[in-house]
């Protein structure tokens, strides 16, 4: 599901809030989402999943193409891990 696509399915249901108040309270969310993983917080979100940033360390890789070792930095990355219901939703 594309954002656009979200917008449109929540001013379906929200019938009272115009596309624009949609838009700009979904925007909040990723926002705030952003900001959170940002501070290496840990995003809960009941019934779904939980978001988390993990640390990857620094590493000697080997590009494949020419056999040469390549220093890979240390990185972050987000690791997400759903809930027990969205498991046995999708495995039912």
């Amino acid at each position: 599901m594309k954002r656009s696509e979200l917008i449109e399915k929540l001013t379906e249901k929200i019938e009272y809030l115009t596309k624009k108040q949609v838009e700009t309270i979904v925007d909040m969310v990723f926002e705030r989402m952003s900001e959170t993983l940002q501070k290496g917080e840990k995003i809960e979100l009941r019934g779904f999943g939980n978001f988390k940033v993990k640390a990857r360390n620094a590493r000697i890789a080997r590009n494949p193409k020419t056999g040469e070792k390549v220093e890979v930095p240390p990185q972050k990355s987000i690791h997400f891990k759903m809930s027990k219901a969205l498991k046995d939703a999708l495995n039912k």
